[in-house]
């Protein structure tokens, strides 16, 4: 058996955190369990969020058969419930799905743009296994980002390789469906890698990403047993495939003959110039559900999109007042 469905949630609500564009110094709302200034928990409302969620997870079909997990406390924190969830299921003798592990992967470590310092890392695996008992001791990493950030191109590389990883260790232990939690930019990066849509502006808003909000992609030409069938039609989407020549990328004027327009929230059609990436994944994806929140109480919160390449590099020049860059879960990043 193959791969066959890979859900993509992204973490929930959490504390923030600013920055000094010029020493690099980040300092934290809340101290985090870690320590580490960019690795909040969740808040209050984050926890209820993980909660919802875990009871979502525990009845999808296909189950997931494994986790993989970025190694930052609130992506963890997030899939924590479900995990406990399913290893309580897993107990009981007549449980059909064996409890999940979660491998930790700094391949799906969040995203910082270029600096010339360096930028806060997560917490190492021994001290993360003190806090969440489900990790996989055994499981074998690649290695983590860029200490002093990346580019958008740069993102999209350690993205494509990180899901190829995944993919082909999933089909060499015949697994069916995964479950991969991470953070936002990560998550509309996994959705342009996936379905082999990347658009010309970083900015399109094609794959969304909400607290907890649960993104599924089906394999081109395999034919699971069940789906999720009861997610709301907004929910519903795939992104076209037009591409156009960016960062030295071979340009296609093909659409993908298995896609249609992108639906936004409303479900209505938009269309947006795409451009063929310079890497391609050895299968391909499509997604069937963008960033569904409709089993949360509080449904779609703290929307994300790229603005720009965020990098720190240009900060401070020409006399410009700087303002403080809030973390991710804002509307927008505040800059110059």
């Amino acid at each position: 058996m193959s791969l066959e469905v890979i859900y993509v949630v992204r973490h929930g609500f959490r504390s923030s955190w600013s920055v000094d564009h010029l020493t690099g110094t980040y300092t934290p709302h809340i101290r985090s369990p870690t320590g580490l200034p960019t690795d909040p928990a969740l808040t209050s409302h984050g926890v209820e969020q993980a909660s919802e969620l875990a009871s979502h997870l525990s009845g999808l079909c296909p189950p997931i058969d494994e986790v993989y997990s970025s190694p930052y406390y609130r992506c963890l924190q997030t899939i924590s419930p479900f995990i406990s969830q399913r290893t309580a299921a897993s107990s009981k003798v007549s449980s059909p799905c064996p409890c999940p592990s979660i491998r930790v992967e700094p391949g799906l470590s969040e995203w910082y743009g270029r600096a010339r310092f360096e930028h806060p890392t997560f917490a190492p695996l021994d001290h993360l296994r003190t806090f969440f008992a489900g990790i996989d001791p055994k499981y074998v990493s690649l290695p983590a980002p860029r200490r002093r950030g990346e580019s958008i191109p740069e993102l999209y590389e350690r993205v494509a390789s990180c899901i190829q990883t995944i993919i082909a260790q999933c089909d060499r232990e015949g697994k069916q469906a995964v479950l991969i939690s991470t953070h936002a930019a990560v998550v509309i990066a996994l959705g342009r890698i996936l379905t082999g849509a990347v658009p010309e502006d970083p900015s399109v808003e094609d794959f969304r990403a909400f607290t907890c909000g649960l993104s599924m992609y089906q394999r081109q030409g395999s034919n699971p047993e069940c789906l999720v069938n009861d997610m709301p039609n907004t929910a519903r989407s795939e992104v076209p495939r037009k591409a156009s020549t960016q960062h030295g990328m071979q340009a296609t004027n093909t659409p993908h003959p298995l896609s249609r327009p992108a639906l936004d929230s409303h479900g209505i059609g938009r269309s947006g110039r795409t451009q063929e990436p310079g890497f391609a994944l050895s299968s391909n994806w499509s997604c069937a559900v963008n960033s569904d929140c409709s089993f949360l109480q509080g449904g779609e919160e703290r929307g994300w999109k790229f603005s720009g390449d965020e990098s720190f590099i240009e900060a401070g020049v020409g006399g410009f007042q700087l303002l403080p860059l809030t973390s991710d879960d804002g509307n927008a990043h505040s800059k110059l």
